[in-house]
């Protein structure tokens, strides 16, 4: 797997989804080989189309896509879905999007109780999801399979009955949250985790030691940021519609030990992303806690 992955998410706006295929494919020419997408995200058919104009052969490009957060009783189904909506002949990473059991209803992703929050189905069993993961290794058309937003609070019954052990587990990941004994967790059990939002935004690429760090290599924050994570052997998926900005994100300084440090000392805890998504101290119907958070 590429350790820097352009990502593809563009919220809910037809616009920007239809606007999508243009700049994937100018990532792809800049020198990306690896693409992040989701079912939620509405872009897969334009990361397909990316992959097919760029002329680049198929295998040395990597597809990541999810299930969709309320696919859990419908996995089989939904990853056809996403293949055909990428028009690709496999893909090659499939991930859970989240430990939480959002409810299925046809045609709402996402559905809600009165009081705002993500309606969840607390009967489904996450060994019985993660079974019919594994049951698309068998068809050929999936490599691997990963999960996203897991704690080793989530891991554990998962693992108990696990066939497959998950190939990756993408989360937050940025010098505000550096997550490194979850890092360590998933080390000793052989999963890889990397990083979305890996530069936490504007909070941390504006915090006075990425600047004055930033500048010491000659570098923008956000390449600072993405060179600390390569240094702590974590895969990023960064995103930019932009081709100038595409291909500085590949230009990544080497970090010396003693900054990583002093990056790593940056850790406040801070969920910047999640922290977006709380309705009545939830995220998806699920607290913090529930997470293992």
């Amino acid at each position: 797997m590429p350790l820097v992955a352009t990502g593809s998410g563009v919220g809910f706006d037809p616009a920007a989804q239809a606007a999508a295929p243009q700049w994937l494919l100018t990532a792809l020419q800049a020198g990306y080989r690896h693409i992040d997408t989701a079912a939620i995200y509405g872009t897969e058919a334009s990361v397909g189309e990316a992959v097919r104009k760029s002329g680049i052969p198929r295998h040395e490009i990597f597809v990541t896509t999810k299930l969709p957060l309320n696919g859990f009783t419908r996995v089989k189904q939904s990853f056809e879905h996403s293949l055909k909506q990428l028009d690709l002949e496999y893909i090659d990473l499939y991930l859970l999007h989240s430990p939480t059991p959002v409810a299925y209803e046809d045609g709402n992703p996402v559905p809600t109780n009165p009081d705002g929050t993500t309606r969840v189905d607390n009967t489904i069993s996450i060994n019985d999801v993660w079974a019919d993961m594994e049951a698309l290794l068998e068809t050929g058309k999936v490599k691997a399979i990963g999960v996203c937003n897991f704690s080793p609070k989530t891991f554990e019954p998962l693992l108990k009955k696990a066939k497959v052990v998950p190939a990756v587990n993408q989360v937050e990941l940025h010098p505000y949250l550096v997550q490194e004994d979850l890092r360590q967790y998933c080390k000793s059990k052989g999963i890889l985790l990397y990083a979305y939002t890996p530069s936490g935004r504007e909070t941390v690429r504006n915090d006075p030691k990425v600047v004055e760090l930033a500048a010491k290599y000659n570098v923008s924050p956000t390449q600072l940021v993405l060179g600390w994570h390569l240094a702590r052997g974590v895969p990023i998926i960064t995103k930019s519609t932009n081709v100038e900005r595409q291909k500085e994100n590949l230009k990544v300084p080497v970090i010396a030990a003693e900054d990583v440090k002093q990056i790593n000392a940056l850790d406040r805890g801070d969920r910047i992303i999640s922290k977006q998504f709380w309705v009545n101290g939830t995220m998806l119907g699920w607290t913090f806690e529930q997470y293992g958070w």
